[in-house]
C-alpha cells in the first residue's frame, strides 16, 4: 500500500469537517458566553464607566476655569461660565473666595439647593498651577494661558500675521532657511537658519524688522518685567538677568546652583507680581453630584430570562452547526478533487474544473498552471537528454571509425587521421562548453567580469575574427556604429554573444549576401543589432529559435554547422547582463536579432 493511502478518501475529509465544525462551535459557546457574562456585568461596567467621566468632567471644569481665571481679571461674570459646565458634566459647581475667612460663595450652579460640605477639589489660580491636574504646568507654575500685558489683541496679530508672511515671500530664493513661529502671546516671529551674511542680507531686502520688533506694548511691558528681575537681583548681589519677548532666559540659569535658584526665584516673582492685575484672584473650586442625578442600580436574571437565554444559546449552536456542515462540505469538494489530481501526477494529468471564484478557485487554478509546467518542463528534460546524447553521439561515433580503421589498419597514423580526431574532439569539447555555461547559468553561478567598454570596440573585434570565414563564404560583414555607445558588461561574454549571431548570420546568408552590425544609444539602454540578408526564419518558428538543441533544419545534418546551443547561450548571458534579446525575421529578406543592454 502507498504511504498516502492512509490519508486518502474519508479520514482527510472527516478531519477537515471535525476542526471546522469545531472551531465553529467554539466560537458560537465562546460568543454567547461572552453576551450573557457582559450583560450580568452591565451595572459595575457602568458605574466604572461613570467613576472614569466624572474624574474627565471635573479636570474639564478644571481646566475651563482656569482659562477663565487666566484672561479675566476678576470673577464678574463667571456665573454663565459655571451653569454651562453644570448643564455640560451634570454636576453642581461651587466657587468661593480663599482671601474671606468664611470662604463667601461668589458662584453656584445651583444656588437654591443645600450647601454642601463636601471637600473643595482645587484652587482656581492661574500663578500657581497644579501640576497633578494639568500635566503641561511649566515649572515655575504659571497657568500657560496668563499672558498678562504680553496677550496680542486679535486685530493686533493679524496686521503682525500679514507682515510676516510678506516677510516669508520676500525670503524666498535666499541661501538660507526662513520658518513662521509664534510667541506665547501670540506674536509671529521669522526664524533664519544660515550664516550672519546671508541673514543681514535678508534683513536688509526684507521687511523683517518690522515683524521679530515688539510692539510698544510688549515693550513696555517687557521693560518693567526686567526692571523688577533686575531689583530683586540687586538686593541679592546676583548677576542681572533678562528675558527675551519669548520670555525665557537670554542666558541659561543653573538650576543646580544656589545662585542660578536664587536668580529663578527672582524670575519667577517678578512675573506673578506683573500678572496679578490681569488675572482673577484664587478660588476654591467645588464640585459635587447634582441634586436630579440618581444612582444606577444593578439587576439580576429571573427564571424567565434565563430559560430564554439559554433556549436562544441552543438555537444559536444548532444554526451554527448546521451551516458549517454546509460550508464545509463545499470546501472539501474541491479539495478532494485537487488531492486525487494530485495522485494522479505521472499517470496524464486532466486539469481540475473551477467551480469557484474565491481562495480555493485561485488555488486550483495555480495548481492547474503548476501541473501543466511541471509536464512541460517533464517533455523538455526528455526532450533534452535525447538532444544530448544525439549531439555527443555524432563525434564520438567518428572518433570511434577513425580509431577502429587505424588499429585495424586500413589507415595509417598520418596527419590526416590526426587531423580529423582532433577536429571531432574539439567539437565535442565545443559542445561541452556550451553544456557547462547553460548548466552555470541556470544554477545562477555564472560569472560577470564587467567593465565599462564600448559597443563599436566590440563589434569591430568580432567583424575582424569572423571576417575571414565570410569572405570564404562570399559574404561581406559591415560594421554601423552611431555615436558613442558606452555600456558596462564582461567583454569577453559580449563577444561570445555577437559572436554566435554573426556566426550563425554568416552560416545562414547566401554569397553575395551581407552581414551588418549595428550600435546605438537609446535612452537608458544600448542596442545592438545583426541583421543579415539570409534565408530568414519562419514566424513559426521564431518563438522556439532560442530553445536549446533547435534548428530550423529538423534533419539535424551537421552541414549548416552547429550544435543547437548557441541562440540559447546567447539569451541567458544577455540576462545575466540584465538585458534582452529580440529577433525579427521575413522569410526570403533577412533576420535581425537586437540586444537590449543597460547602460
Amino acid at each position: 500500500m502507498r504511504p498516502d493511502a492512509a490519508t486518502a478518501g474519508v479520514p482527510l475529509r472527516k478531519s477537515l469537517l471535525t476542526r471546522l465544525l469545531g472551531a465553529s462551535l467554539l466560537i458560537a459557546v465562546c460568543a454567547l458566553s461572552a453576551t450573557a457574562w457582559l450583560a450580568v456585568q452591565t451595572t459595575a461596567s457602568t458605574i466604572r464607566q461613570q467613576s472614569g467621566q466624572a474624574l474627565r468632567d471635573d479636570l474639564t471644569v478644571y481646566k475651563t476655569l482656569m482659562d477663565y481665571a487666566a484672561t479675566h481679571p476678576r470673577w464678574d461674570g463667571v456665573d454663565r461660565t459655571v451653569a454651562a459646565l453644570a448643564r455640560r458634566t451634570d454636576r453642581r459647581i461651587i466657587l468661593r473666595t480663599v482671601q474671606d475667612a468664611d470662604g463667601r460663595t461668589f458662584a453656584d450652579s445651583s444656588p437654591g439647593a443645600s450647601s454642601t460640605a463636601s471637600q473643595a477639589l482645587a484652587v482656581i489660580d492661574p500663578l500657581q498651577a497644579d501640576p497633578a491636574l494639568i500635566p503641561a504646568t511649566p515649572a515655575d507654575r504659571i497657568y500657560p494661558q496668563a499672558l498678562g500685558p504680553f496677550r496680542l489683541p486679535a486685530g493686533q496679530r493679524q496686521e503682525l500675521l500679514a507682515a510676516a508672511q510678506k516677510a516669508l515671500r520676500c525670503l524666498r530664493g535666499l541661501p538660507f532657511t526662513a520658518r513662521l513661529t509664534h510667541l506665547p502671546g501670540g506674536h509671529p516671529r521669522i526664524e533664519i537658519s544660515g550664516s550672519s551674511d546671508d541673514w543681514k542680507k535678508g534683513a536688509i531686502t526684507c521687511p523683517l524688522a518690522a515683524v521679530n520688533a515688539p510692539t510698544p506694548a510688549e515693550a513696555e511691558a517687557l521693560g518693567r518685567l526686567n526692571a523688577s528681575i533686575k531689583n530683586c537681583l540687586d538686593r541679592q548681589g546676583l548677576p542681572a538677568v533678562k528675558l527675551g519677548l519669548d520670555l525665557a532666559p537670554t542666558r541659561p540659569l543653573l538650576a543646580d546652583s544656589a545662585s542660578g535658584t536664587a536668580a529663578q526665584n527672582c524670575v519667577d516673582t517678578s512675573r506673578r507680581e506683573q500678572l496679578a492685575p490681569y488675572v482673577a484672584p484664587a478660588a476654591r473650586l467645588f464640585v459635587s453630584e447634582s441634586t436630579g442625578s440618581a444612582a444606577v442600580s444593578g439587576f439580576t436574571f429571573s427564571r424567565e430570562n434565563t430559560m430564554r437565554i439559554v433556549g436562544v444559546t441552543a438555537l444559536v449552536l444548532a444554526l451554527t452547526t448546521a451551516v458549517t456542515v454546509v460550508v464545509g462540505l463545499r470546501l472539501v469538494r474541491p479539495l478532494r478533487a485537487l488531492t486525487d489530481a494530485a495522485r494522479q501526477q505521472g499517470r496524464g494529468h486532466a486539469p481540475v474544473p473551477v467551480t469557484t471564484d474565491d481562495e480555493i478557485g485561485h488555488l486550483t487554478v495555480a495548481f492547474n498552471d503548476l501541473s501543466e509546467y511541471r509536464e512541460r518542463m517533464e517533455a523538455q528534460r526528455k526532450a533534452m537528454v535525447s538532444d544530448i546524447a544525439h549531439e555527443l553521439r555524432t563525434p564520438l561515433t567518428t572518433i570511434r571509425g577513425w580509431l577502429e580503421a587505424t588499429q585495424d589498419g586500413m589507415l595509417s597514423d598520418e596527419d590526416d587521421v590526426t587531423a580529423a580526431l582532433l577536429e571531432e574532439t574539439l567539437l565535442l569539447q565545443h559542445i561541452i562548453d556550451d553544456l557547462q555555461d547553460l548548466a552555470a547559468s541556470d544554477a545562477g553561478t555564472l560569472q560577470l567580469h564587467q567593465e565599462y567598454l564600448e559597443a563599436s570596440t566590440i563589434l569591430q573585434h568580432v567583424a575582424t575574427v569572423h571576417g575571414g570565414r565570410a569572405q570564404a563564404a562570399g559574404v561581406a560583414v559591415e560594421v554601423c556604429a552611431e555615436g558613442d555607445a558606452w555600456l558596462f558588461a564582461d567583454p569577453l561574454r559580449l563577444r561570445q554573444v555577437v559572436g554566435n549571431l554573426v556566426s550563425n548570420a554568416v552560416r545562414h546568408t547566401p554569397p553575395g549576401g551581407k552581414v551588418t552590425l549595428r550600435s546605438r544609444r537609446t535612452g537608458g539602454t544600448v542596442l545592438i543589432e545583426v541583421a543579415d540578408t539570409g534565408s530568414g526564419i519562419g514566424p513559426e518558428d521564431l518563438p522556439r529559435v532560442f530553445d536549446r538543441f533547435w534548428r530550423a533544419e529538423q534533419s539535424r545534418s551537421r552541414r549548416t554547422g552547429g550544435s543547437g546551443l548557441g541562440l540559447a547561450i546567447v539569451r541567458q548571458l544577455v540576462e545575466a547582463h540584465k538585458g534582452e534579446v529580440t529577433v525579427t525575421s521575413t522569410l526570403g529578406t533577412g533576420t535581425v536579432f537586437a540586444l537590449h543592454l543597460p547602460t
